[in-house]
């Protein structure tokens, strides 16, 4: 059967399958570190579902477009887990004035350095990992691409968007997760 094939695959392999083209191996890469990754975020934020299923979709869709850059040196848990890790990070400092980062829940975390940037190779295999992101943009609705390229091209948070597209900041947020769903669901199809 078909479905085996992913499901005893390691994820090594299911990385191959996945810059091979296959959508499908990386749903079962989902699959596995989906649920753990948001336990974590739900204990670290107090129970807060919405931002929490938010940060896994930021979590996987970097991991998409950066796969490319794996280093199969260290296990692909490790490699989630240090995007989870920065995505987190990335999420406390742009809401410090709404988290309280002294109550010692997330202070380690704030204290470690962001990932290094990378050199010029892992550079020219990400632009090409995003020219096939883009193939799969485009089949996107106009109105959530345009939310995707706001969020992880121009890397502006919820309020901004918000502003620049005269919308109320509730509106945004469930257009992006609409969006996020929906270019999920274009990944896991295969392009």
């Amino acid at each position: 059967m078909e479905i085996e094939r992913y499901i005893v695959a390691g994820d090594s392999s299911l990385v191959e399958m996945v810059l091979g083209g296959d959508g499908h191996a990386f749903e079962h890469l989902f699959d596995r570190y989906a649920s753990s990754l948001r336990r974590i975020y739900l204990q670290r934020m107090g129970g807060n579902a919405g931002d929490t299923d938010d940060l896994i979709q930021d979590i996987f869709i970097k991991a998409y477009v950066n796969l490319h850059s794996y280093n199969k040196v260290y296990t692909f848990g490790q490699w989630i887990y240090t995007i989870a890790r920065n995505t987190f990070i990335d999420y406390v400092r742009k809401r410090r004035d709404d988290l309280s980062i002294d109550d010692g829940s997330c202070g380690e975390l704030v204290r470690q350095p962001a990932s290094t940037m990378p050199d010029p190779e892992e550079k020219i295999l990400r632009g090409e990992r995003r020219a096939q992101l883009e193939v799969v943009l485009e089949r996107l609705s106009p109105k959530y691409r345009n939310l995707i390229e706001l969020r992880f091209y121009k890397d502006l948070s919820y309020e901004e968007i918000s502003d620049e597209l005269k919308v109320p900041l509730g509106t945004v947020k469930t257009r992006i997760h609409r969006a996020r769903t929906q270019l999920e669901g274009l990944i896991g199809g295969g392009v």
